[in-house]
């Protein structure tokens, strides 16, 4: 899967790289016949440069490839890939032109070539700098680093701590767990400790941010161990094994969810997890939610100064709302409305509390005192008050569909079950927003909704929620 994955981005990269020396190839084409001075500028009929443009993408995408030019841009500085490409573009040159020569292809423009080659060279080291510096930044941001906890302490945790340190990915080793209480607090590998027992668990899932959990010990010596697995995928966390083959009594037990093998950093595991595992999808999904919300978000500038003014003309304070809460696994974000109630609303939420039309932790009225006569309930009405949220789509904190993203308050009331909907992205709508006369669902049915979600979720069923927010949006039904 983790292969699969890397195969879809290098083969998107190279690609890119192709449409780039297409457009410098153009540009320059463009710029010798229209754009340079008497007597540089034109061209001749002959030779045919569509013939050389074909030449030029099967040849550049072979050299790059042989010169290994989509190698981990993580493990290398911006120098050295750009040296790297631009050998491999002075490499594919001298192909080109000596497949001219063998083909007898003549009088093309050496003032052509040499702009093509220039601005070739330019697009791809700016494309390079860019893709080098938004990795590296990425990085350094948490919602990148994917927490693991590791079950065992012996020589199959050193092998993964060992393969972890090496890789240099973005991976987080929050500690050890063991059956034997005597060994917490040991030492386990370059600072690696046993931090707790496997009693702990369910509270290290419910109160830290855990995307991983590494069985690295042999599963005949673990208790009960389809109940830590289970415990796991109640929560959605993926659960890797470091096989011993002791899997039999595993694998064909009632609630475990979708068994495969893969190797994790090369080194053989078995992986259980109910979420989605469809790489490349998610990879389109993802894509998605950047370019999308960014061109809403520029086309929404207009929009966006409109509902500034009517906010503070209708009501004194910010003009945006901020509140924490919870991500993927738990992560904690602050997300962003356009304020539809007046200054105190949380503070005069207690006085309210009868009043809730909702079961299980959350707090919804439907003709809610605290909200800002006619601007606030048309912002609600229409949805327009999440629009924000996009900032948070481009912060990588949220997708644009997804399980609503709960309050810290809502999350510790949850039973375990429930911290599921938690194990996917959140989103600025899902199936609970296009459901109609959706206050009245009830808040098990609507987590149920979210775990429908999650487990059956494709691209088209995201885009068929897509089309209903927006007639939800039209016809005022809310969001």
């Amino acid at each position: 899967m983790l292969n699969e994955r890397n195969q879809l981005i290098v083969l998107s990269h190279k690609l890119l790289d192709i449409f780039l020396t297409v457009a410098a190839f153009i540009g320059a084409y463009y710029i010798k016949n229209h754009l340079l001075p008497e007597p540089y500028r034109g061209l001749t009929e002959t030779p045919n440069y569509y013939v050389i443009l074909l030449m030029v993408i099967i040849v550049w995408y072979a050299v790059f490839g042989l010169f290994q030019l989509y190698f981990s841009y993580r493990k290398r500085t911006y120098t050295q890939i750009l040296w790297k490409m631009i050998v491999a573009v002075c490499t594919g040159m001298l192909v080109v032109v000596f497949s001219m020569f063998v083909f007898k292809i003549t009088d093309v423009s050496r003032i052509m070539m040499s702009l093509f080659f220039a601005l070739d060279i330019g697009l791809l080291a700016m494309s390079k700098w860019i893709i080098h510096e938004t990795l590296h930044r990425q990085d350094r941001k948490e919602f990148n680093i994917r927490n693991i906890v590791i079950i065992g302490y012996k020589e199959r945790a050193k092998d993964v701590i060992n393969a972890i340190e090496k890789s240099g990915d973005r991976y987080r080793i929050l500690g050890c767990l063991d059956t034997n209480k005597g060994v917490v607090n040991k030492e386990v590998k370059n600072g690696i400790h046993v931090i707790a027992t496997l009693d702990d668990l369910e509270r290290m899932l419910t109160e830290e941010v855990v995307d991983e959990l590494i069985f690295a010990m042999p599963l005949g010596e673990i208790e009960n161990i389809v109940k830590y697995i289970i415990l796991a995928e109640e929560v959605g966390v993926v659960v890797r094994i470091i096989p011993d083959w002791y899997l039999y009594n595993i694998m064909y037990q009632p609630g475990i969810g979708t068994v495969s093998f893969e190797p994790f950093l090369k080194i053989p595991a078995m992986v259980l997890t109910i979420a989605p595992s469809r790489e490349e999808a998610l990879l389109i999904k993802s894509a998605f939610d950047y370019i999308f919300s960014a061109i809403v978000i520029v086309l929404a500038i207009p929009l966006f100064l409109l509902i500034a003014c009517a906010i503070k003309i209708s009501s004194p304070g910010p003009l945006f709302f901020k509140q924490e809460r919870y991500g993927l696994n738990g992560r904690s974000f602050f997300v962003y409305k356009f304020r539809t109630m007046v200054l105190d609303a949380e503070a005069r939420q207690k006085n309210l509390e009868a009043l809730n039309e909702t079961d299980g932790p959350v707090f919804k009225i439907t003709k809610d005192p605290r909200i800002i006569p006619f601007v606030g309930k048309l912002l609600r009405k229409t949805g327009l008050d999440e629009l924000p949220q996009l900032i948070n789509v481009l912060k990588g904190e949220m997708s644009l569909i997804g399980p609503r993203p709960p309050i810290p308050a809502e999350v510790k009331q949850y039973e375990i079950w429930q911290r599921r909907r938690l194990s996917m992205k959140p989103g600025i709508t899902g199936l609970w927003q296009c459901t109609p006369r959706r206050n009245h669902v009830s808040f098990e049915d609507w987590v149920r909704m979210d775990l429908s979600y999650i487990d059956s979720w494709s691209l088209w069923l995201d885009f068929k929620i897509l089309l209903k927010t927006v007639k939800a949006m039209f016809i005022g039904a809310g969001m």
